[in-house]
């Protein structure tokens, strides 16, 4: 457990929230249940139906139920406090719920940026390698994939954690946000966050670069061979065009 300055632990956060406005609580209150159970449900519901329906037993399938579970787990890390707070008012953490809550939120969020990059990959080698997809995206790299995204987002979910909670605090415990994420929790430090900042810069620079320059480099790898598809489906058809011309009019000669 952290210590403040003089020494006490640290025994819990109170996180400002969204809003100090009472008016504004339970119509905020209402909004969120509402996305929530949708995301929930319709995330859910896609698990369910993947995993009943023997016929979506593919990559593809695959990597979209372990998208649903990561929506499903990193909005589930913040939104019931939040709406727990937006009801009754209590917007105190423990130290403990904050270190999980933060721990799951990156974990999840991690996860969700890399399996929109595998699933770029997964849909470059069924549209461009349709012949080889069998090959490539077999059950085994699938796995490992899925593995490799969830044990990336561990790791540096664990990091991050590690390296935040690691640090002392000063008097003040209130938390300018609605959850704890890490730099709001950085800027209650007494310590030297420096090193925390520098490695919060490179993996969140890394995941997003990594993931954003994959997608769109597949993306359009997927463009091009679309258009390629077309423009030979145009050419094939101009020269079945003037052959079935020359069949009608031989055949009125005869």
């Amino acid at each position: 457990m952290s210590y403040l300055e003089n020494g006490t632990k640290v025994a819990k956060f109170t996180l400002l929230g969204l809003t100090d406005n009472p008016d504004l609580e339970v119509p905020l209150f209402m909004m969120f249940t509402l996305i929530y159970l949708v995301t929930l449900i319709g995330n859910l519901g896609m698990i369910v139906l993947i995993w009943l329906d023997s016929r979506l037993h593919t990559p593809m399938y695959l990597f979209l139920s372990n998208l649903s579970l990561a929506d499903c787990v990193y909005s589930s890390a913040v939104t019931p406090k939040l709406m727990a707070g937006l009801l009754t008012g209590d917007k105190v953490i423990s130290y403990g719920r904050c270190v999980v809550q933060m721990f799951f939120f990156v974990s999840f969020a991690s996860v969700d940026c890399f399996l929109l990059a595998v699933m770029a990959f997964d849909r470059h080698a069924a549209v461009c390698k349709p012949l080889h997809y069998a090959t490539t995206m077999t059950t085994s790299v699938c796995t490992h994939m899925v593995i490799g995204c969830y044990a990336w987002g561990l790791i540096e979910s664990a990091v991050h954690t590690g390296f935040t909670f690691s640090l002392s605090f000063c008097r003040s415990k209130l938390v300018h946000h609605f959850f704890c994420d890490i730099p709001p929790i950085l800027a209650l430090s007494c310590s030297d966050i420096s090193v925390n900042e520098i490695i919060l810069f490179i993996l969140a620079s890394f995941n997003v670069c990594f993931a954003l320059i994959v997608i769109l480099t597949f993306y359009v790898f997927i463009f091009i061979a679309i258009l390629r598809m077309r423009s030979a489906g145009i050419d094939s058809a101009e020269i079945m065009v003037p052959s079935i011309t020359e069949e009608i009019r031989f055949m009125e000669r005869q």
